[in-house]
């Protein structure tokens, strides 16, 4: 029998076989990194972006919070106004308020019939004294004071009758309490 030996054959085969396994190792681990590399580059590249993108916003915020401080003042300046403008729409109801109540009961009385002789005005109510030729000249009165606009509810306080001798006349002094509107006519 012929005997073949075969081991360098063996071992040249598993040398190779080795060689190719690190060879393969090597590879693999060569595209792991390669990949790492790339991924690591694309992520970077990423974040840079969204850094940049990040301070555009950032930016773009600062502008946006001045146009709100200009906004704040805008609206606190309209308020101040609308404040003063209130005021003066206080001062002028203040102004022609009275005016207006005056002119009621100067309408109101009747002429050459009957005469004031006190008014008194303050927290929306008149006193009203006088002096009037009659009783119902004094009715008239009230019914004239309570159609007017300033002038809501009219009661009789007091009505007395008064002689003056000297000229034969028979007079009625009065008081009367009125209630003045707080709506205007607008």
């Amino acid at each position: 029998m012929i005997k073949i030996n075969l081991l360098p054959f063996r071992a040249a085969r598993k040398r190779e076989n080795i060689k190719r396994q690190i060879t393969f190792y090597l590879v693999v681990v060569a595209l792991t990194l390669v990949l790492v590399v790339v991924t690591f580059t694309k992520l970077t590249s990423k974040a840079s972006k969204l850094k940049a993108q990040e301070n555009a916003i950032t930016a773009e915020l600062a502008t946006f919070k001045k146009e709100l401080d200009e906004i704040r003042n805008l609206e606190k300046r309209i308020q101040e106004i609308r404040t003063k403008l209130g005021v003066i729409k206080d001062l002028e109801k203040g102004k022609t308020g009275p005016v207006l109540l005056l002119a009621d009961v100067a309408d109101a009385v009747p002429r050459d019939m009957l005469w004031l002789t006190s008014y008194k005005e303050g927290g929306g109510k008149l006193t009203l004294t006088g002096t009037a030729m009659d009783n119902e000249t004094v009715a008239l009165f009230m019914n004239n004071l309570e159609d007017g606009a300033q002038i809501s509810t009219v009661d009789l306080e007091s009505a007395t009758l008064r002689d003056i001798p000297q000229y034969g006349l028979k007079v009625s002094d009065f008081i009367l309490n009125c209630t003045i509107s707080s709506g205007e006519s607008e």
